[in-house]
């Protein structure tokens, strides 16, 4: 990366995920029709931390867990009648308004603190509790209600989309886990005007993630307590079981995209990388096939942007192809993801030094490659119709040693451009040049690259947003209503064609960074240069929202939206 400085009708679904376990790869088991509510059973299926038994450097191995389980059930019941350790019930901040006695004027609330002798009211008045994001107010009842502990989890003026209800999620995990709940149940105070699929499938979605602590490497871990979410009051029947099933294939995406950039370059390798990928093809082999390319079968390909990067580290390039197919039926579109992966980026030559360079954090410059394997292993589980999707990633490590690419070189692309290397450091896009072409060459129609590209993207946007980079007005439409439905933020940043007189050579076609203006308008400007002017293509740079500074771990960006975009491709 450049950088810079009462009796309820029920829908049931169990899932065995790696929330920090050895086990990621989630498979149907069976699913069982029956007189009582249908339930969706997963088992695990591909250990996964084996394949990184590889890496010695430094004798670490990552530890292998326990699959802890958690099922989500939909339910239609009296939340006060409700029985178990604890029932949040998610609140607006119009939600706790009350009459001139004091009173909530909410039904939900006002029924629960009548069964509760006023305690609900009284507690959240002491506590000052209004509702706001992230507050919260947790009582233990000793009798009233049937659950053993009742929350409050404020979620603001209004709550309305899927960042809100995944955050809600997260709030009932954190919740369970203070409270060492096992079976919670989750209720909107007010429901009206949301969306009661994507709402539940959201809050699944959320608090499995809020569950996942990636402890691999640490030599002390608890467990998790939580082992049932029942949501109320949100429907239930085929559909909520179907959207419940949707949210555990997509989290455990998400999970394995938390899972790859957490892991160190000394036990993630490009070859690792590639054993991730060939693993998601072999567990969903009805619909995957891999490709996996080596050094010298990418010359023949002529892809000498991507191994000039590669060309100084010890451990060698793999070029990952993973090909998706319909199980059933026509392909009426095909698609690519391409995803940046570098495994290690020290800055080459031109190395990261100094404040901001975030040299120890370059372990996420695969995170592009981890949306993009995310996505597909979500995409193994749900099989959807109509689309062909290419997975590509041209992985490998920006090194420093006599082999290396030096400032000053002069590459040849697999498409013939040249290429002046000004700063060995913006090296991402070089291995995308070569890995573009391919997809283009694969007779695609979309193609949607991510990269954790420039520090320019965050100095910009910040750390929650991730440019977007198209000249396709239908395409960028399509990307930015999947990710209102996916809940994460992307902005549309503008190819400026006037910007790329700062990026030609003297020497050669082009040089590989402009200045330090525009940076990531003229590291978009450079991709352009080779896909096929036929193919739609949108540049994503997610430099800054693939990583939680707060927490010191990944967030997954991209798994979501891009699952969302190839769903809205099918047919």
């Amino acid at each position: 990366m450049a950088c810079l400085a009462a009796a309820s009708s029920t829908t049931s679904l169990v899932f065995s995920s790696s929330f920090c376990s050895s086990r990621l790869f989630v498979r149907t088991l069976s699913l069982r029709s029956t007189s009582s509510p249908p339930r969706l059973f997963f088992t695990t299926a591909v250990p996964l931390r084996s394949l990184m038994a590889r890496a010695t450097l430094g004798f670490t191995h990552p530890s292998i867990k326990e699959t802890p389980k958690l099922s989500f059930t939909a339910k239609d019941t009296d939340v006060a009648e409700w029985k178990g350790d604890l029932l949040a019930v998610a609140v607006t901040e119009k939600d706790v308004a009350r009459d001139g006695e004091s009173r909530f004027q909410n039904p939900i609330l006002s029924a629960l603190d009548l069964k509760l002798g006023g305690l609900l009211a009284e507690a959240s008045l002491e506590e000052d509790f209004t509702g706001k994001v992230g507050q919260s107010t947790i009582l233990r009842i000793a009798a009233g209600i049937g659950s053993k502990r009742v929350a409050l989890l404020g979620l603001g003026a209004s709550a309305s989309g899927p960042a809100a209800f995944q955050s809600l999620g997260e709030a009932v995990a954190a919740t369970a886990k203070s409270a060492q709940a096992a079976h919670v149940a989750v209720v909107l105070a007010s429901s009206q005007g949301v969306s009661s699929l994507n709402t539940a499938s959201a809050i699944a979605t959320g608090t499995v993630l809020g569950t996942f602590e990636d402890t691999r490497y640490k030599t002390e871990s608890k467990k998790s307590s939580l082992k049932s979410v029942d949501i109320i009051g949100l429907g239930t029947g085929p559909e909520v079981e179907k959207k419940l099933k949707y949210a555990g294939d997509l989290s455990s995406g998400i999970l394995l995209g938390r899972e790859l950039v957490n892991s160190p370059a000394n036990v993630l390798t490009p070859g690792v990388l590639a054993e991730e990928a060939s693993t998601i093809a072999s567990a969903y082999s009805d619909v995957f096939t891999a490709k996996i390319l080596d050094a010298e079968q990418c010359k023949e390909l002529k892809m000498g942007s991507y191994l000039a990067v590669a060309a100084a580290s010890a451990n060698p390039p793999h070029f990952i192809h993973l090909h998706y197919k319909p199980p059933t039926g026509p392909v009426n579109v095909k698609l690519a993801l391409v995803g940046k992966g570098l495994t290690f980026d020290s800055g080459g030559y031109n190395i990261k030094t100094g404040p901001g360079c975030m040299i120890e954090l370059m372990k996420f410059d695969m995170g592009g490659s981890a949306a993009v394997l995310g996505a597909a292993k979500a995409l193994g589980q749900i099989k959807p119709l109509g689309v062909e999707v290419h997975f590509i990633v041209a992985a490998c490590e920006n090194m420093i040693s006599g082999t290396g690419m030096r400032p000053g070189d002069v590459l040849t692309a697999s498409n013939g451009k040249t290429i002046e290397v000004n700063n060995t450091d913006a090296e991402g896009r070089l291995t995308l040049a070569d890995a573009l072409v391919y997809a283009c060459n694969q007779g695609v129609d979309k193609i949607i690259d991510l990269a954790t590209l420039t520090g320019a993207c965050i100095i910009a946007l910040g750390p929650s947003i991730a440019g977007a980079f198209t000249p396709s007005d239908e395409l960028a439409k399509e990307v930015f209503d999947a990710s209102e439905v996916s809940g994460e933020k992307l902005w549309r940043l503008p190819i400026e064609e006037s910007y790329w007189e700062s990026m030609k050579s003297g020497v050669a076609d082009m040089v590989n960074t402009g200045g330090r203006q525009g940076g990531a308008i003229t590291a978009a400007l450079f991709l352009k240069q080779f896909v096929d002017e036929k193919v739609q293509w949108m540049h994503i740079d997610l430099a800054g929202p693939v990583w939680n500074e707060k927490q010191r771990c990944a967030t997954g960006f991209g798994v979501s939206t891009l699952v969302e975009w190839v769903l809205k491709n099918a047919s």
